[in-house]
């Protein structure tokens, strides 16, 4: 098992699947039977929010930054492993923040569970820039298209400068018939290939029916790619699930409840895809 144990999942580029990513990574360990916490650090861009039924006076990551909250007044259930720690959505609440203070929140996800995924927003800010430094290790996420590629440079500078270390480079969105050396990408970059996820009909066909890929078409290439590269990246055993237990046990389709509520209060998984679909939309 990597003693790594807290990850950003970064991006230079919006719309390129880092919150697909986030999300199926840690779905696939919570089905392993890790603990696993996702944390939406884009402050200004709420991705994960849709994940929990919100209202507008519900605790979100907002609150905690602010010194209004507690880590775990804004911790939402998923299911079973797994849980969410959302951004707000109003603009006057970003303004109350106090980033500095994710360092705490990290810290206190460390110590209550396994891993730790923080979907961190595109761009250069200082927001931005803080969670590539708070992570034991950064995973990139591009397309292999020439100006993800090229934007994934500004992210890895962007770490250097605050001090974090890259794990690696995952690459979204291929395509087997494409002429495109996955590896020369990555050497490029001089970052190792990590994994790559092809692309797949059912991404986004898992967006609208509000399901983590690996749980609504566990056995599509996309899933068994983001399996693969939960267990490249954590070496934890990630077991293949049956698709009708699975949506069981990570508030699939069905939207069967989960019964464990002792670490967060359930989400709403009705709303998991305008999430994702607003965050990714071309993914």
């Amino acid at each position: 098992m990597s003693n790594e144990t807290v990850y950003a999942i970064a991006s230079g580029k919006g719309g390129v699947g880092k919150t697909t990513t986030t999300v199926n990574l840690g779905t696939a360990l919570a089905e392993a039977g890790e603990r696993v916490a996702i944390v939406d650090t884009d402050l200004g861009m709420a991705n994960l929010a849709g994940f929990v039924s919100l209202s507008p006076d519900s605790t979100t990551l907002h609150d905690v930054l602010a010194g209004a909250a507690s880590t775990d007044d804004a911790t939402y259930q998923l299911a079973d492993n797994i849980v969410a720690i959302p951004s707000g959505t109003s603009l006057d609440d970003y303004a109350e923040t106090s980033p500095e203070g994710l360092r705490e929140v990290v810290d206190d996800l460390r110590s209550q569970f396994d891993y730790v995924f923080l979907d961190v927003g595109a761009g250069i800010s200082h927001e931005t820039v803080l969670p590539l430094g708070l992570a034991d290790a950064v995973v990139l996420v591009s397309t292999p298209e020439p100006a993800a590629v090229h934007d994934t440079t500004k992210t890895i500078e962007l770490t250097e400068r605050s001090g974090g270390d890259v794990a690696g480079l995952v690459l979204t969105r291929t395509r087997a018939e494409s002429d495109i050396s996955h590896d020369d990408l990555a050497d490029r970059l001089e970052v190792p290939l990590l994994g790559t996820i092809p692309e797949d009909a059912a991404a986004r066909e898992s967006v609208y029916a509000g399901t983590p890929l690996v749980v609504y078409d566990p056995d599509g290439p996309a899933a068994v790619a983001y399996r693969q590269l939960a267990a490249e990246l954590t070496g934890v055993a990630i077991p293949t699930p049956d698709a009708s237990d699975s949506e069981e046990r990570v508030g699939g389709a069905s939207g069967t409840e989960s019964d464990d509520s002792d670490d967060g209060r359930e989400a709403a998984h009705d709303d998991v895809s305008s999430a994702i679909t607003e965050a990714e939309s071309d993914h």
